[in-house]
């Protein structure tokens, strides 16, 4: 063995590293591993150049080592040049750039043609900049691609709109920085031939939603300017890729799906932390695992990447294992952590270190789960399932891209849809991955989307937008003064233009800017988005970058800023959030006496009271601090569940344990419904409380249920003159995207499924694989928990027939 920067290196002879270290785990971790697949290699499907390739593209394609293409470029090849809108799906780093930038650069060679290339992220956009610039140097081709986002500078914008050849950009500055100022881009616009959309898979939900209206207004635009681009599409796997590209363009496709491009062999293990506490069923940490198995793959040679759930454990983890790696602060940093709210330059200076091979182990969120070019990694593990198969094999993917033997570790939390994926593999590694879903005419999308579009273009009787009744629509705009009508035609009237107060990922403006003071500095380190500010930058705070720590000292809520100074703790600190929910409307409901179970609006109220500190490796509760932040609040839908006092007092001694069974049982409702839903479980939020908004539940520092009112504070169960509580599980997006709805529909599987995966679990009373953090057993209760989930969800069962709102 030998040393190398401060941290032992293991030798593992002439046996392949990653096929060395697989043999290690499993013989000694073999009770943690429930799962163990290996996926062989297989060689690459080759097809000659096209005949019809200009030969400067030819010759460059040659320079760069490119003498045949694989067979699913040349299919994309022969679909796109026929003028075929078309989707491209196939595995990380099977060279999906190919199947676009050769049609666009035969174009652009032949024609002169223009091509629009959005990408979800700016690391993206520079990435592929990088990459067509190499093929043109390599060929000498003078073609020009620019980017075109928030960090371009003004007096470049004009050459880009009048010399771009390429102009590559993503949905939001399509939406607020060009379509806005289209007369600005008429010359680009009357020659757009390509559309490119790639990681398409990252637009579900409200952001593809949003980008798919963004699409409607291009494509509106274009046809003014005479053109009528080809959309070319790539994504990752999922389950329905030409559905997914047909809602975000509006026309068929066609869809490629098979990869020629050869693979290397790749092991995936999955990997369950072991019981520490077989009385209550506590498991050690994921995160202990994972810094456990990253480190034995750097000691033995291998690129590692770590993905973490979120920004917080990135910065817990990446603290962990350059404690091991970097505590030289005189030699090269081994370990590097990438995500959002770095600064750009922060982020690009990760990004040419990984592809240079200097850096080791990067942890990351899902930043780094699309394709931007990171060099060569061997192994990926993964602290806690993404949510979603789609996702895990996503970031799996990102190891082994240069055809050599990879490793995949998948270790679960205890989280429940974890320990159900690890308890059963074959769900995993046998279930196709989720459908991507979009809802382009959810009103308030639409809404204003139209009011957007009525800015670019004036609305004439007749036109096509969208399924909704566009004249309806149109006439409430103009009832509201935005628009004006004559004759058959709506023009704008407002002064402002409205892409400006419309943001395609969040429904508040404005970041936060992460200001250090220390010492006089003001130093801009970090920005933060409006919805993860209040958990993140409140006053006493530990915020940290690349695990250094700094303090937030004061918070300026209005101006947007948190003046923060170096600090030295061994402690990281984490938000306490309570919800409130109010019922506003039934849109639909089943009732017999007994229970309830609806489907409708609901007004929602967040706080963020105090924080927790927590201590770094042993993870124990060192003290509390409060915050003094507005409430958040917003109007979704929901499905909720209610049991009538009578009934809980015939089958609970006490509301206390109720209380406990009401919090248990939505614990595990909240991820079956994840799992029923196929999305995230950050897409549905959960909350149990009376429906009036009187008070809401929440589990204590003891372990206990507790009802508390957003004025009051904590509340005695027993004395509650209205004791009626409720599980809400509610659509985590203004207005809503459609996923309470559904849940309504399988209401019956929710409450089924969630009393499966509480039955089944091993513990005695109660744990964070089935019912959450209520964790007292019940000789210090004088109940169960468990059981007392249970009951609860039994009772849910007994719902009568259907009732119109």
């Amino acid at each position: 063995m030998s040393e190398a920067a401060g941290a032992v290196q293991v030798d593992t002879g002439s046996d392949d590293p990653v096929r060395w270290l697989v043999r290690r785990l499993k013989t000694r971790y073999r009770g943690r591993i429930t799962g163990n697949v290996v996926l062989p290699g297989r060689p690459a499907r080759l097809l000659p150049l096209p005949d019809g390739l200009d030969p400067r593209l030819a010759s460059a394609l040659r320079a760069r080592g490119v003498v045949q293409l694989y067979s699913h470029q040349r299919e994309a090849w022969d679909a796109v040049t026929a003028g075929r809108h078309t989707v491209v799906v196939t595995p990380t780093a099977s060279g999906k750039t190919l199947c676009y930038n050769l049609p666009v650069l035969q174009s652009a060679l032949t024609n002169r043609a223009k091509a629009l290339y959005l990408f979800p992220t700016k690391a993206l956009s520079q990435d592929q900049v990088a990459e067509l610039m190499e093929l043109n140097e390599a060929g000498g081709l003078g073609i020009r691609a620019f980017t075109f986002d928030g960090d371009t500078p003004g007096d470049a914008r004009k050459a880009v709109r009048t010399r771009g050849d390429i102009v590559v950009s993503n949905p939001d500055m399509l939406h607020q920085g060009v379509l806005p100022h289209h007369t600005k881009w008429a010359q680009f616009f009357e020659n757009l031939r390509y559309v490119v959309i790639d990681e398409m898979h990252s637009y579900r939900g409200v952001f593809g939603s949003h980008v798919a209206n963004v699409i409607r207004r291009l494509r509106r635009v274009c046809q003014f300017y005479g053109s009528d681009p080809v959309f070319v599409l790539s994504s990752a796997t999922i389950a329905n890729p030409a559905e997914l590209a047909e809602g975000l363009i509006g026309e068929p496709v066609t869809a490629i799906t098979e990869s020629g491009a050869p693979a290397g062999e790749r092991h995936l293990l999955l990997w369950n932390p072991p019981v520490v506490n077989a009385d209550l069923g506590i498991r050690a940490s994921a995160r202990s695992q994972a810094t456990r198995i990253a480190r034995m793959a750097v000691k033995s040679g291998l690129k590692t990447i770590v993905f973490a759930q979120s920004r917080l454990m990135v910065e817990v983890l990446t603290k962990y294992l350059k404690d091991v790696f970097d505590a030289d602060p005189r030699k090269p940093a081994r370990v590097a952590a990438y995500r959002g709210g770095y600064l750009p330059g922060q982020r690009r200076e990760t990004e040419k270190a990984l592809r240079a091979g200097n850096v080791d182990c990067v942890i990351a969120t899902s930043a780094l789960e699309l394709g931007v070019d990171i060099g060569s990694l061997d192994v990926c593990v993964l602290n806690g399932y993404p949510g979603t198969i789609a996702a895990t094999w996503q970031r799996l993917g990102r190891a082994g891209r240069r055809q050599r033997p990879s490793l995949g570790v998948l270790v679960a939390t205890s989280q429940p849809l974890d320990q159900y994926i690890i308890r059963n593999p074959e769900f995993f590694l046998e279930s196709s991955p989720e459908h991507a879903r979009i809802d382009p005419d959810q009103l308030l999308i639409l809404l204003d989307h139209v009011r957007c579009a009525a800015f670019e273009l004036p609305f004439r009787r007749g036109d096509r937008f969208c399924k909704e009744n566009l004249e309806e629509l149109l006439t409430y705009l103009e009832e509201h003064g935005v628009l004006h009508r004559e004759a058959d035609t709506w023009h704008w009237t407002e002064d402002s233009y409205p892409a400006q107060s419309v943001s395609l990922r969040s429904v508040a403006e404005g970041n936060f800017v992460v200001v250090d003071t220390t010492g006089g500095r003001k130093d801009i380190i970090a920005e933060v988005d409006y919805s993860s500010a209040a958990e993140t930058l409140y006053e006493g705070a530990i915020y940290m970058v690349q695990a250094q720590t700094w303090q937030v000292e004061r918070l300026d809520w209005t101006g947007r800023k948190a003046f923060v100074t170096k600090t030295e703790v061994d402690y990281y600190t984490d938000a306490i959030d309570y919800t409130r929910l109010k019922i506003l409307d039934r849109f639909e409901h089943r009732q017999d006496g007994r229970t309830e179970t609806a489907h409708g609006e609901v007004h929602l109220v967040r706080r963020i009271p105090g924080y927790k500190k927590i201590r770094y490796y042993s993870h124990e509760n060192i003290g509390y601090g409060n915050i003094d932040l507005p409430d958040q609040e917003m109007h979704t839908t929901a499905a909720w569940w209610e049991v009538a006092p009578e009934v809980l007092a015939q089958w609970f001694p006490n509301r206390q344990q109720a209380l406990d069974g009401f919090l248990g049982a939505a614990y595990a409702m909240h991820h079956v419904a994840a799992l029923i839903a196929m999305s995230e479980p950050q897409d549905i939020g959960r909350a149990v409380g009376d429906g009036d908004a009187r008070w809401f539940a929440t589990v204590g520092t003891d372990g206990r249920g507790q009802m508390r009112s957003l004025e009051g504070g904590e509340q005695d169960p027993e004395r509650e003159t209205r004791f009626r509580p409720a599980v809400f599980l509610y659509d985590n997006y203004p207005g809503g995207v459609g996923l309470a709805a559904p849940l309504y529909d399988q209401r019956d599987r929710v409450i089924g499924d969630a009393a499966r995966l509480i039955r089944d679990c091993d513990c005695r009373h109660g744990c964070p694989a089935c019912i959450g953090p209520i964790l007292a057993s019940d000789e210090e209760r004088g109940f169960s928990p468990k059981a007392a989930a249970l009951t609860v969800l039994a009772q849910f069962l007994a719902d009568g027939p259907e009732t119109p709102a």
